[in-house]
């Protein structure tokens, strides 16, 4: 079976870790015999889901940041298995049938049967990214002694049906935060790197952050925050080809790398 995820190595000392989970399209045949949809229908969920470039992304800053970050990268869409998702009940997404493993479109749509078993796709997908992510994240701790996650996610322009906080703001940059995970330092370093994209708002209209399981809300070592990036900045939508404001983004991202670095450290 090949990898559904990939680490890629940056600077042995760095504490930064890039996590790009939602930029792949990419679907093994067995997954995608289990969803209804059919192939125009599946391009068309796909170009409304899927973070596009946000790797190429998170491959620009890596290259611009003096001290190159480390990268944990998604090979899958998020359509196989939702890895920033809780397991279980506790996520509020499964409301919308959006949970960790996704039975419902962005327009609400049937995805899956409502029946469908997502204990496979846990097993074989979501547990073993997990532990994944909780190694990377372990050995920037025992590399750095702290360790800083920022999380690379964009966002559509115009509110799609699933979203459930979706009245808000939508700022061209959203910063996701969490009360244990995100230092006001980190946040200061956001706002200052992302300064010139035309406004910041923190928390819509998308919340919270990512930290693995065996972290969250326990080591107050791993500082953690979200950048939600409005599509129309860098992209056509929906699905489109990646414009001149990659580039300006990727240079926002390395300052943020190393400002995040710095002040944390």
């Amino acid at each position: 079976m090949p990898p559904s995820f990939q680490l890629l190595p940056g600077d042995p000392g760095s504490p930064v870790l890039l996590h790009v989970p939602h930029s792949s399209r990419d679907l093994p045949p067995d997954v995608r015999a289990g969803i209804v949809l059919g192939d125009e229908e599946l391009g068309r969920e796909l170009d409304h889901i899927t973070d596009a470039h946000t790797a190429a992304l998170a491959d620009v800053a890596a290259r611009a940041a003096a001290v190159t970050p480390w990268r944990f990268v998604n090979l899958l869409s998020r359509l196989v298995v939702d890895p920033e998702r809780f397991p279980g009940e506790r996520e509020e997404m499964r409301a919308v049938g959006m949970g960790a493993v996704y039975t419902r479109t962005t327009h609400r749509a049937e995805l899956r049967p409502e029946d469908f078993d997502e204990r496979p796709l846990l097993e074989r997908y979501f547990t073993p990214y997990a532990r994944a992510m909780t190694a990377a994240v372990d050995a920037r701790l025992a590399a750095a002694g702290h360790a800083v996650i920022i999380d690379v996610h964009s966002y559509p322009t115009e509110a799609l049906p699933y979203e459930l906080h979706g009245a808000g703001p939508r700022p061209p940059i959203c910063l996701g935060t969490d009360p244990f995970h995100t230092p006001p330092a980190l946040l200061d370093a956001a706002r200052k790197a992302f300064a010139p994209f035309g406004g910041i708002g923190t928390d819509s209209p998308f919340a919270g952050t990512y930290v693995p399981l065996a972290h969250y809300g326990r080591d107050p070592r791993v500082a953690a925050l979200m950048i939600e990036i409005r599509r129309d900045v860098y992209m056509a939508e929906p699905g489109g080809p990646a414009g001149p404001g990659l580039d300006a983004l990727g240079a926002a991202l390395a300052a943020l790398v190393e400002e995040a670095a710095a002040a944390l450290g």
